[in-house]
């Protein structure tokens, strides 16, 4: 409780009500449904991994896309190419089941992801390449070559 006294927009300190100690109810609901709900509620909800966070790096020669997902496998992930649009996705099933004398605890999730980009048709599809480690899903995506930065030539005036 708040031992905090309760000013009304008049602006007046005066104490008008004699239970200032106790808070009215619609405070008391107000209290219930902003405050966060504990953790021992929450503990088994959304516990489905939301979009990870993409680092796109554009150089001279290739396009490169690093996305943090850890605690993957190589092969939980599946990469398409469609009409020059990138998707990565991945679909994670997993289901526990322990019995012991008095009872059965049975416990299942599921958690899954796609993330789609349009590619510009300077990528060179043939030559896309993707890499899985420690965590991070790397993938090149090469430059057609007539596509890719020259370096600065100087012209010679005559």
């Amino acid at each position: 409780m708040s031992n905090l006294i309760h000013v009304p927009k008049s602006g007046s300190l005066a104490n008008t009500s004699s239970n200032v100690n106790f808070q009215s109810w619609s405070n008391w609901l107000d209290d219930i449904f902003n405050r966060d709900l504990p953790s021992v509620f929450m503990s088994n909800f959304n516990t489905g991994i939301t979009l990870p966070k993409v680092n796109i790096k554009e150089t001279a020669d290739a396009f490169m896309v690093e996305m943090a997902v850890p605690g993957f496998k190589k092969s939980d992930f599946h990469l398409d190419l469609d009409n020059q649009v990138l998707s990565i996705s991945t679909e994670i099933k997993d289901e526990n089941e322990s019995q012991e004398e008095n009872y059965t605890r049975r416990e299942f999730g599921y958690s899954s992801f796609r993330r789609t980009f349009s590619l510009p048709e300077s990528v060179n599809d043939d030559k896309i390449h993707a890499n899985y480690k420690d965590g991070i899903l790397s993938i090149l995506l090469p430059k057609k070559e007539e596509a890719r930065q020259k370096p600065v030539r100087t012209i010679k005036i005559s």
